[in-house]
Formats: C-alpha cells, sequence, structure tokens
C-alpha cells in the first residue's frame, strides 16, 4: 500500500547516499577479484544451472519450489532462470541451453496473451529472457503494446483510456508522461519503476523511432520523479501523487534503470544517459540498505521460504554487467563492477555453496537445495564469466 511521504522526508533518509562518480573500490570488500580460469568459471556458471534443471515443470515453463511437486517459485522468478541460461549461452560462446530456452519460452508463451501472466509484454519485457532469444525471433509487430504507458496528451487530459480513476497530470510539478503502470488492471493506480525502465530494448531491436521516444520519455520520468540521491525508488501512485514507503529501497529497481539506460545511450548516442547510469551505479554498489561493509548483498536472505528479495538481486547483478559490457573505455567503471560481482562471486563459493547448489544467504551458512536460493545464483555466476575477462 502506498503512503504520502514528502519528498523531503525520502532525500533526509538517503543523506548517507555514496558520492555520486566516485567509482573507487572500498578496500573493505571482501575478496574483489579472483584467479580462476575462464574454462572453470564457465563449468561453475553450467553446473549451477544443471542443478536446477531438475525442478523444471514443462507444462509450464516454470520450476518448483523446493522438491518435485511443491509449489513453483512463481513466473517472474522462473523466468530470471531462463535469461540467465540464455546469457550462459553467450558468455560462454556456446549453444548448450539454447533448445531448452527456446521451447520452453514458446511454450510459456502460448498458455498466455500477450505473453504474461500479469498482463501486456510491455511491462515485463527482460523478465522472461526474450531480449536474448525469443524478443531476436520475434515479428517486431507481436511487441506493440504500449497501452500502458502514460502518454503527454493523457497525462495532459488526465485520463488514461485503460484505467477507471482520473490521473494527476504533474506530481511535483513534473509531468507523469513516460510512467508505465504496474498492472493492466483499470483500478491499479502504481506506477512502478521496474515497469517503466526497458522499453530501450524494443527500440535496440526494432530501430523503431516510437519505441526509441517511449524509452526517452519513459527515463525522463524515472528521473524527474522516481530517483532520490542517485538510487531508484519504487512506485508513485498515479492519481494522488503518494509514494511507496520510504523503506521501499529494492536492488532490482537500480539494476533495471542501470541496465536500460546503458541500451538508451547506445541508442541515442546522447551522453547524459550514459551520464545518468554511471552515478547510479557509483552509489547502488556502495549503499547500505542492501550491503554491509564487506559489500555482499543482504537483500533476499531468506532461507527456508521464497520471497521476491531474493530474485531482485540477481536482476540487479545483470543490469551491473549490461553496463560493463556497454563500456568497454571506462575503465574505473568496468573495474568497480568487475570488482563488486566478484564480491558476490567469491562469497558465494567461499560461504554458501553446496556443491553446485547455493543458499539464498550470501553469506552462509550452506545449505540444502532451494530453488530460488539456485536462481539467485545463476546470474551472478554467468557474469563473472565475462566480467573477469
Amino acid at each position: 500500500m502506498l503512503i504520502s511521504t514528502p519528498l523531503l522526508c525520502l532525500a533526509l533518509s538517503l543523506l548517507k547516499l555514496a558520492t555520486a562518480q566516485d567509482l573507487s573500490v572500498p578496500t573493505s570488500w571482501r575478496k574483489f577479484s579472483n584467479t580462476r580460469p575462464l574454462s572453470e568459471r564457465i563449468s561453475i556458471a553450467q553446473n549451477a544451472i544443471n542443478s536446477i534443471l531438475p525442478q523444471l515443470n514443462s507444462a509450464n515453463g516454470e520450476f518448483n519450489g523446493k522438491f518435485r511437486y511443491l509449489k513453483c517459485i512463481g513466473y517472474w522468478q522462473s523466468g530470471n532462470v531462463w535469461s540467465a541460461m540464455a546469457n550462459q549461452d553467450r558468455f560462454a560462446g556456446t549453444t548448450v541451453n539454447k533448445v531448452q530456452v527456446v521451447n520452453n519460452l514458446k511454450n510459456v508463451f502460448k498458455l498466455r496473451a500477450n505473453y504474461d501472466q500479469f498482463g501486456p509484454l510491455y511491462m515485463h519485457i527482460g523478465h522472461m529472457g526474450i531480449q536474448l532469444y525469443w524478443l531476436m525471433q520475434s515479428p517486431p509487430g507481436t511487441m506493440s503494446q504500449t497501452s500502458d504507458v502514460v502518454t503527454a496528451s493523457q497525462a495532459s487530459a488526465g485520463r488514461n483510456p485503460n484505467k477507471s480513476f482520473t490521473l494527476s497530470s504533474t506530481c511535483d510539478g513534473v509531468t507523469m508522461a513516460g510512467g508505465v503502470f504496474w498492472r493492466p488492471t483499470s483500478d491499479d493506480q502504481s506506477i512502478n519503476s521496474i515497469t517503466t525502465g526497458l522499453s530501450a530494448y524494443l527500440a535496440e531491436i526494432t530501430k523503431d523511432a516510437k519505441y526509441t521516444n517511449a524509452a526517452i520519455l519513459s527515463a525522463n520520468w524515472l528521473r524527474s520523479h522516481n530517483l532520490n540521491g542517485n538510487i531508484v525508488l519504487d512506485t508513485v501512485n498515479a492519481h494522488d501523487c503518494s509514494r511507496s514507503p520510504a523503506n521501499w529501497l529494492f536492488t532490482y529497481n537500480s539494476g533495471k534503470f542501470v541496465e536500460g539506460l546503458s541500451v538508451l545511450a547506445d541508442v541515442t548516442g546522447d551522453s547524459q544517459w550514459r551520464t545518468l547510469m554511471v552515478n547510479i551505479v557509483a552509489t547502488a554498489v556502495k549503499f547500505s540498505a542492501w550491503q554491509g561493509s564487506d559489500g555482499i548483498i543482504t537483500e533476499g536472505v531468506s532461507t527456508s521460504s521464497n520471497n521476491d528479495g531474493v530474485g531482485f538481486k540477481a536482476i540487479f547483478i545483470r543490469g551491473l554487467y549490461e553496463a560493463f559490457a556497454r563500456n568497454p573505455s571506462n575503465t574505473n567503471l568496468r573495474i568497480l563492477i568487475h570488482s563488486y560481482i566478484d564480491v558476490q562471486y567469491n562469497a558465494l563459493l567461499d560461504l554458501a555453496a553446496n556443491g553446485s547448489t547455493y543458499s539464498s544467504n550470501w553469506h552462509g551458512p550452506p545449505q540444502g537445495f532451494t530453488t530460488w536460493g539456485q536462481l539467485a545464483a545463476l546470474d551472478v555466476f554467468g557474469s563473472a564469466i565475462i566480467s573477469n575477462n
């Protein structure tokens, strides 16, 4: 539930954010490098994938929660597994996982209108790995639903044709154009960072100006409404401008915006988006809300039951990798990102490993296999393949 929280209070709650553009690696971070050869890193990552595959429910493309026949981990977290598998092939230069990924995503997308359990594909682009396999193989016409984006004319009129409530034309004096609704239901009023930050992929793949314009509009919305101290916040109510609680500070919001900005900078050639991305990375990897002085992520450490936070940190790491890959000339940024990824990588292997399975608590101790703990580790292992080359 959203609560009214003045922007001043949000600012005060975030006063301890790291200085923007400080790309130094904190010496307090635990083990921020590794010397494992490429072949070993590829093997570790693939073995982690192989350990989660027995939990696959081939009827719906999702993964069982712990042991076979128990409740699944859910649609979007299962999607993270497919994304990690697609990335594994990309990073390792193989096609080991391709058949599994493509066949299961095709099956999943047949089950639901617009491919998504919760609404249009546009809202959850990135969660199902489609930017790597499915989206590249799909005709652009299958990816054109943008009905949940607030256009400039809708913001001005205070109406969205799919919503039963009036929109605030502005919040804090800035247009609400560019925000993307969290859910397609007529009464849902939430505009979220996670749904707003990734239309740049559509622009890059389709070369269609309407997606580029939408991505720019959404990036401006996020920068104006949901960014505080270079940390991306969660939700704004489109009806009354109220905000999510000040302690709703999640890694994945910053991770997805970093990812989206990295793509947008390449698509547009506009340096302002790359500068903003670097500022967010520099702050997010040192932000005390989700890690200690050792640099190990503390979000989503639930070991006895699944929760969304477990999957959030995987999305964060994936976003950081995209920034690493798309900025080859920014040496300091790449050193910071690869060091941060190595902190998580070494923590998983040293503190949280039980053979080729991993606890959701990256500080450890090791535990028996859980699907949610395993999925959270996959993006770290995949990213470490490339970020250490």
